[in-house]
């Protein structure tokens, strides 16, 4: 599919069933080319004409879903045998090989399922963290540009890498490291390239050493260099599990904690996936340096990892954030799910009265938007880019409820209705626009056998 985009037109968004908004917008809300341009007052009218009415009386409506953490090949390595019912080092070793023979046809279908299921969820924005790059996959980023730019979503693309060997002492092997000098070479190209700094950008490019059992030193500073010079965000896995810090501490003498910050990179260009593994000291340090934690609740239960200390986090100033992770070790890409994983999650760890569904839809949207940099996306207010998420409740789930934001996230809704990425319509009636899921499924389905094929071959 080829997404286009739609001519100009003031929709209202009127009188939805509930709206999560900082200000009063019970009336909707008005769009204007891809900004939301007013918001409308109970039992008011827009102040001008519109173009269009969209009854949202029956709809739920809140900002565009972000999703701060995420892997796209993996959708093609879903339950694989080899990997099921392991912690990460073991289900990583396990899952490294097969990883090693993706194609570039791989990356194409993988990054279209991905980008498919997060919008028919309900998310507008997305991080994808790639970093494996073969020869064939040296384009791998270049592709999934393409792919996003067809669906018509939001991307942050992060140039990931691994040069740490378990030849050289660490953990994934040799097939799959890539040279230092062709990945800080291609980190600058693919920011020359495809990065957009401006507002409503629907495009850039973050570095992202994959994680300190994988990356040397070296390149750890060398990737952060470039990323100040060009003024771009950083990513990276850290404080994931107990296995990272032992590595860390045999490896180079400190926590991982430590490590980032004696390499002068805990600060608030970079934002960390996972995050689980803090002492009181490290939680306050990572507070005042404003940096930002991807928390993915589905993935850390799925391995066994932790529960991110989400409540202490953003206590101390951590701006906050979800990511679905990787689709082999969550098993979905599903964006409003993962904020009920979320919410029980730290309701398990903090208590009832700490956690409401409304701290949920605050870290999938201001809070992921602050992770990556923007100020533009997040939040429904005047001004801001016309993401924007709607969903149904009449499913048998919903049935009784009383408070309809609560019941979104409390009964579990799993699919959106409709979504606009800046004021286009990529989902309607339950269906991405102008895609043809069934094919895509099939084909996708048939990428992964072929993978496997090839594993065992």
């Amino acid at each position: 599919m080829t997404f286009q985009t739609r001519a100009t037109k003031r929709i209202w968004i009127k009188e939805p069933l509930a709206i999560y908004s900082t200000e009063e917008s019970s009336g909707g809300l008005v769009i204007e080319d891809e900004k939301i341009t007013e918001l409308v007052g109970e039992g008011q009218k827009p102040s001008e004409e519109v173009d269009q009415v969209f009854d949202a009386s029956n709809l739920v409506v809140l900002p565009g879903l972000i999703n701060t953490h995420h892997h796209f090949y993996q959708t093609l390595s879903r339950s694989f045998p080899n990997a099921l019912n392991q912690p990460l080092f073991a289900w990583l070793e396990n899952l490294y090989p097969l990883w090693a023979k993706l194609s570039i046809a791989d990356i194409s279908i993988s990054t279209r399922l991905a980008l498919s299921e997060l919008l028919l969820s309900g998310c507008t924005t997305t991080v994808d963290h790639h970093y494996l790059f073969s020869h064939e996959l040296r384009n791998a980023i270049d592709v999934q540009v393409s792919e996003a730019s067809d669906l018509g979503m939001r991307a942050v693309f992060c140039r990931g890498s691994m040069s740490l060997g378990v030849d050289k002492g660490g953990l994934p092997p040799s097939s799959v490291v890539q040279d230092e000098k062709i990945i800080l070479a291609d980190s600058e190209r693919l920011i020359k390239t495809h990065h957009d700094s401006g507002e409503g950008s629907m495009l850039q490019i973050a570095l992202a050493p994959c994680s300190p059992f994988s990356v040397t030193r070296q390149l750890m500073e060398a990737t952060s260099e470039i990323a100040s010079t060009h003024n771009v965000k950083i990513h990276t896995h850290l404080g994931e599990t107990e296995d990272e810090t032992r590595f860390c501490l045999d490896h180079y003498g400190m926590r991982p904690l430590d490590y980032l910050e004696d390499m002068n990179m805990l600060n608030n260009d970079i934002w960390l996936a996972h995050g689980i593994h803090f002492d009181t000291n490290e939680i306050a340090r990572l507070g005042n340096a404003k940096v930002g934690v991807s928390h993915c609740p589905s993935s850390n239960m799925i391995l066994s990892s932790g529960i991110c200390p989400v409540f202490e986090l953003e206590k101390a100033g951590v701006n906050i954030g979800l990511g679905v992770d990787g689709s082999s070790s969550n098993d979905s890409s599903n964006m409003i799910e993962e904020l009920r994983m979320a919410m029980l999650l730290q309701r398990l760890k903090s208590g009832a009265q700490q956690i409401s569904h409304l701290d949920a839809i605050r870290w999938a949207t201001r809070g992921s938007a602050a992770c990556i940099g923007r100020s533009d996306i997040g939040e429904l207010s005047v001004g801001k880019q016309a993401d924007i998420a709607m969903f149904s409740l009449k499913e048998p789930r919903f049935s009784g409820f009383s408070d309809a934001l609560a019941s979104l996230i409390l009964s579990g809704a799993h699919k959106a209705d409709f979504v606009l990425v800046a004021g286009n319509w990529v989902v309607e009636n339950g269906e991405l626009t102008g895609m043809d899921l069934e094919k895509l499924l099939a084909d996708h389905q048939q990428a992964s056998e072929e993978l496997i094929r090839r594993f065992t071959s």
